[in-house]
C-alpha cells in the first residue's frame, strides 16, 4: 500500500516538473496595443451596466441615470396654479413694494442732483422782464404794419385820383381806419401801463 501510495507522488512530481519544463519552452504571448485599450473599457463599461442592471433590482433605482426613481417623469403640478406657487407670488410682491417704499422714504442724496449754475436766479428774474418787453416789442411791430398799409393805401388813392364820390367812401373808409387805429393805440397804452405797474410790483417785491 505504502509503495503505491509513493510511487503515485513520484509520478505526480515527474507530470508536474513536465509542465513546468513546457511552460517555460513556449514564446511569450505578444502584448496588446493601445488601440485594443478603448474597446475593453466600452467593453468594461458595458459590463458594468450590464451587472448593475442584474444586480439592482430596479424598484427604487434608475440604472440608465444611476439615480433614485421619483416616481414621475414631469412635475405633475407644473402647469397648476397652487398655494405654494400663489404665496411666493405675493411674497415676491411684497418684497417689491417693501423696497420701493423704502427708496421713497429715503432721505435725499445731496451729491446726486445736479448743481445750478451761478446766475440761475438772475435769468429768472431777466425772463420774467424780457416777457413784458416782448409784449411791448409784438405791439410796436402791429402798429409799424398798420401805419405802413395805411400809407400804401393813400399813396394808391393819389396816384389812381379817384371821383367825389369814391373819395367819400374813401374818405369815411380812412376815418373807420383811423378811429380803429386810435383805438387800437389806446389799448396799446393801457396795456403798457398795466405791465408798468407789474414790473414796479416784481422790483418792490425783489
Amino acid at each position: 500500500m505504502s509503495g503505491n501510495l509513493s510511487s503515485a507522488a513520484e509520478d505526480r512530481k515527474a507530470r508536474l516538473a513536465a509542465l513546468k519544463s513546457l511552460k517555460r519552452k513556449q514564446p511569450s504571448e505578444p502584448t496588446e496595443t493601445d488601440d485594443n485599450t478603448p474597446p475593453e473599457q466600452d467593453t468594461s463599461s458595458e459590463h458594468l451596466q450590464d451587472v448593475s442592471s442584474i444586480l439592482l433590482s430596479g424598484r427604487n433605482y434608475d440604472a440608465t441615470t444611476r439615480a433614485p426613481k421619483l416616481g414621475f417623469e414631469n412635475d405633475p403640478s407644473a402647469q397648476e396654479n397652487t398655494l405654494e406657487r400663489k404665496a411666493q407670488e405675493l411674497a415676491e410682491a411684497t418684497k417689491k413694494q417693501a423696497e420701493q417704499e423704502d427708496q421713497q422714504d429715503r432721505p435725499l442724496d445731496l451729491f446726486k442732483l445736479q448743481p445750478k449754475k451761478p446766475n440761475w436766479d438772475l435769468k429768472r428774474d431777466l425772463d420774467r422782464k424780457l416777457d413784458i418787453l416782448n409784449v411791448r416789442t409784438d405791439n410796436a411791430i402791429a402798429k409799424l404794419v398798420r401805419q405802413r398799409i395805411a400809407a400804401t393805401q393813400a399813396e394808391k388813392r393819389k396816384a389812381t385820383g379817384v371821383t367825389n364820390d369814391e373819395g367819400e367812401a374813401v374818405g369815411m373808409e380812412g376815418a373807420e381806419l383811423l378811429e380803429a387805429t386810435n383805438l387800437r393805440e389806446k389799448e396799446d397804452e393801457e396795456e403798457a401801463r398795466r405791465e408798468d405797474e407789474a414790473q414796479a410790483d416784481l422790483l418792490d417785491g425783489s
